[in-house]
């Protein structure tokens, strides 16, 4: 009655959005010490 063939893309789709959560959550969660590590960064520089 139901075929897999669809199955695959949602899978993709799935992990997908998974990273791009675990992303969101890191960035909001590290988002100022890695923006303050970079501008370090980049005052270091001549």
């Amino acid at each position: 009655m139901f075929t897999d063939t669809g199955q695959g893309l949602v899978e993709y789709a799935l992990i997908l959005l998974l990273v791009a959560l675990a992303l969101i959550v890191i960035l909001s969660v590290f988002g100022t010490e890695v923006a303050d590590a970079y501008s370090n960064i980049i005052d270091s520089f001549p």
